[in-house]
């Protein structure tokens, strides 16, 4: 693989528990952005047991600190101020994010079997061997899925779930 490629990697576990420890060496690759495990009981029930997004709460954050900046001219009541607004459109901003990452995954749980699991790994790879190598060490299967592509997926799913 040359330059880098957005991917959401799909990890298939007939074990859950080994689907749960991949998470935790997953935590660890390079370019990662998001990961999370999908869990299906033998009740059909689909459960997030683990999640992680890098950066979460820095638009937040960092919203609040250039409003608070800007609020400076307003004395210290516009600092608060400042802070409160830039602060609520950070965290507007990562409410969408996370909307669309929650969409995602609900496409994916259809593909969870009841008793089984699924690793999803949202990174920017340079290389293909890390994750390669997380896949070989639990046996599992991986699926590389383009970003844009899975994006369109989302939206299709979406869509249709607006009409119906």
């Amino acid at each position: 693989m040359s330059d880098h490629h957005h991917n959401v990697l799909l990890l298939g576990f007939t074990d859950p528990a080994d689907c749960r420890r991949a998470y935790e060496d997953a935590m660890h690759l390079p370019g990662l952005r998001q990961v999370a495990v999908l869990e299906r009981d033998a009740e059909g029930i689909v459960d997030i047991p683990e999640s992680h997004i890098r950066g979460a709460g820095v638009p937040t954050v960092g919203s609040g600190l250039v409003g608070g900046l800007v609020g400076l001219l307003g004395g210290p009541i516009g600092v608060l101020l400042g802070f409160a607004a830039g602060a609520a459109i950070g965290n507007a901003a990562e409410q969408t994010e996370m909307t669309d990452g929650g969409a995602g995954l609900i496409v994916l749980s259809s593909r969870v079997d009841s008793g089984r699991a699924l690793l999803v790994v949202d990174l920017v790879e340079h290389h293909a061997e890390p994750a390669d190598e997380l896949a070989a060490k639990y046996g599992a299967p991986v699926e590389r899925i383009s970003a844009e592509q899975f994006a369109e997926q989302v939206r299709i799913a979406k869509e249709k779930a607006l009409e119906g």
